[in-house]
């Protein structure tokens, strides 16, 4: 399986520390390490970073981890390839455009028995895995459903639980979504979140040495949730997420959630 971080806050943040943890996953303490990713939301834009090497031994991800890229919303991935062959194209995060806005997807889990299921005119896949395929499906559906972007994005939302709980039919299906603003996550069998806001304290790594007070790094009205597949850190409360449950995330705050 894959490991998932995504970050959303209400103040451009940079995700160092949470993302050295996931680094580590990458070869060192735990077996993904059939590449990685990451995309930093900015305005409208967005920048993404890949390598489809491992992510410990990757110098992108020695770069990320020097250079404090400052975001409001940022999603990760490390991969352990279950479907398609190592390679850049098969790397999340994936990327596609819907309502003059960059979506933006990653997934842990393995699907089987749905190609039959998951046809694509519009949204099609670049590689092979069934993560992107499923994820132009649901870009597909989503533009069918809504040509236009509907004014309550709440039921859009809604309508991408719907989808995800169809996918889970066919095996495991962890995913996060985002358009830059909101942050979509739905656990099938694993995600965890966190909201950290003042008082701050400080957070130790599970997966590296490495302690970080955020007391010292933050102002009084910061607010910042992170979301991953396993918690983190070994010293702070972390939600755990029930399979078909999902939330979404804007600007640090819970913004919807199943029911």
């Amino acid at each position: 399986m894959c490991e998932l971080l995504a970050m959303s806050a209400n103040v451009p943040t940079d995700i160092v520390f949470s993302f050295t943890g996931l680094v580590e996953r990458g070869g060192v303490t735990g077996p993904h390490v059939d590449g990685w990713g990451i995309t930093f939301y900015e305005g409208k834009g967005c920048r993404t970073f890949k390598d489809a090497k491992p992510s410990s031994e990757s110098e992108i991800a020695s770069l990320i981890k020097a250079y404090p890229i400052k975001s409001c919303t940022v999603i990760s991935h490390i991969r352990q390839a279950n479907r398609g062959r190592v390679c850049l194209e098969n790397t999340h995060p994936f990327t596609r455009v819907l309502w003059g806005r960059y979506w933006t997807y990653v997934h842990n889990g393995q699907l089987s028995g749905y190609k039959q299921a998951l046809q694509c005119e519009q949204f099609v896949p670049v590689g092979n895995t069934d993560s992107e395929l499923a994820f132009c499906w649901i870009m597909e559906q989503l533009q069918k459903k809504y040509p236009k972007r509907p004014a309550n994005i709440k039921s859009a939302f809604r309508y991408v639980a719907k989808l995800a709980d169809e996918l889970r039919q066919f095996g495991v299906f962890n995913m996060m979504l985002s358009d830059g603003n909101y942050i979509m996550s739905y656990c099938s069998n694993n995600l965890s979140w966190i909201t950290r806001r003042a008082p701050f304290g400080k957070a130790q790594l599970i997966d590296a040495d490495m302690v970080v007070d955020f007391d010292k790094e933050t102002t009084p009205n910061d607010v910042v949730t992170v979301i991953a597949t396993r918690p983190l850190t070994d010293n702070e409360q972390w939600q755990v997420m029930k399979p078909g449950q999902w939330c979404v995330f804007r600007q640090g705050e819970l913004f919807a959630q199943s029911r």
